[in-house]
């Protein structure tokens, strides 16, 4: 098949899990033979524009560059591209970008959407972006010939709200847990002797939670706060009034040797991310082994089960971070439980999900009546372990 995948900022992978998707599924469908096309914002920057990366097919095209037309500019060259540029099947990531699915489909080119979380609850945006991104999911779930959710939470919201069923295909957690070390020493870090926040600086991540109960608990370990945002100067600015000395602010980290061994010999690593589905840094965390201490919601303790403890405000990180800096115990239990939890999520099954869903949706092709009205694939939904959410 050839497959395109759009919707983000492309490969190499360094910024969020759309792209880190795109490159571990992408690569391992071309590895099985098929044809990957992926879409990448031109970013302008004086930088080598590959045409190839792990097999996959690069496009470069360019985008407005603010916070609200960036991604929706660069996705609507995206699909009048594919009008000239054939695919079998298209992957659109982020249901921002429903918008443009008229164009595919007009195209008679078969569309699956990755819905991502529940984007209108971020703070970033305001009344208007909140009502945009909640037209999109109407828009996506009426326009798209499948939808994907990375969790089932997300699955049983479209499911409760629309009545529409999902492909739930999550992303892999990596095996870095044999990261090493040597790293560090450049930051000036010992093993298992600091926390760690790898996150973007937005509210709903609650960063400034984390930072806030740290200093509460008078913790004797460094927080080490990995991350950064382009459009959160004031949110950026509050989080550090928030620290104290003890905080090390390190902004964003692409070193990806460097980041694998801060995640597998930190102390604790703390997630505070609340709206999205299953988050890539949270599996890169069980992936290397880390314990977590999780912002308290389903998508979360979904994710990192018994690896984990949970906390919902600044009061309840404080006696978090108290608690498992007093018991060594508790944390050698959640960091034993990160590897049960982490083999869950394996790239392979993930691979087989996509792999399914492309070729479903390239069967519904063969007829066009079926494409033009819309009508969702028979199958249930996929779990990343080839179940469906009805089955034990």
């Amino acid at each position: 098949m050839r497959i395109a995948m759009m919707g983000t900022r492309g490969v190499p992978a360094t910024y969020g899990g759309f792209e880190t998707a795109i490159e571990e599924v992408g690569a391992r469908l071309v590895e099985r033979g098929h044809e990957v096309v992926v879409y990448c914002r031109d970013t302008g920057a004086k930088v080598e524009r590959k045409s190839n990366h792990l097999g996959m097919q690069l496009v470069h095209l360019p985008a407005v560059k603010t916070k609200s037309l960036e991604t929706l500019s660069h996705s609507g060259l995206t699909a009048v591209h594919l009008v000239t540029h054939r695919t079998d099947v298209a992957l659109v990531f982020n249901a921002a970008n429903a918008v443009w699915l008229p164009i595919l489909r007009a195209a008679r080119i078969p569309a699956a959407t990755h819905v991502d979380g529940l984007e209108w609850k971020r703070a970033k945006w305001g009344p208007i972006g909140k009502r945009y991104y909640l037209t999109c999911e109407r828009l996506a779930v009426r326009w798209s010939h499948a939808l994907i959710s990375d969790a089932q939470g997300i699955a049983d919201y479209y499911q409760s709200k629309f009545a529409k069923d999902s492909y739930l295909i999550t992303y892999g957690a990596p095996n870095c847990r044999d990261a090493g070390s040597e790293l560090l020493k450049e930051l000036d870090l010992v093993p298992g002797q600091y926390h760690l926040v790898v996150a973007r600086f937005e509210p709903e991540n609650h960063v400034h939670l984390i930072v806030e109960g740290h200093r509460r608990s008078g913790s004797k370990m460094p927080l080490i706060v990995v991350g950064s945002s382009p459009y959160a100067d004031t949110y950026t600015a509050e989080l550090k009034q928030l620290a104290d000395p003890s905080v090390r602010f390190l902004g964003g980290i692409w070193d990806q040797d460097l980041l694998n061994q801060l995640y597998a010999n930190c102390y604790v690593y703390w997630h505070g991310h609340s709206v999205g589905g299953t988050n890539p840094s949270l599996l890169r965390a069980l992936g290397a082994g880390a314990p977590v201490a999780g912002f308290d919601v389903s998508f979360n303790r979904e994710v990192a089960g018994r690896a984990g403890h949970y906390f919902a405000d600044a009061a309840k990180a404080s006696e978090l971070f108290q608690a498992l800096e007093a018991d060594p115990g508790m944390v050698l239990e959640l960091e034993a439980a990160t590897i049960t939890e982490a083999e869950r999520y394996d790239w392979e099954i993930v691979t087989d999900g996509y792999e399914q869903l492309c070729q479903d949706l390239l069967a519904q092709r063969a007829n066009p009546r079926e494409i033009s009205s819309g009508k969702q694939n028979s199958k249930l939904p996929l779990r990343a372990n080839g179940k469906t959410p009805q089955e034990p």
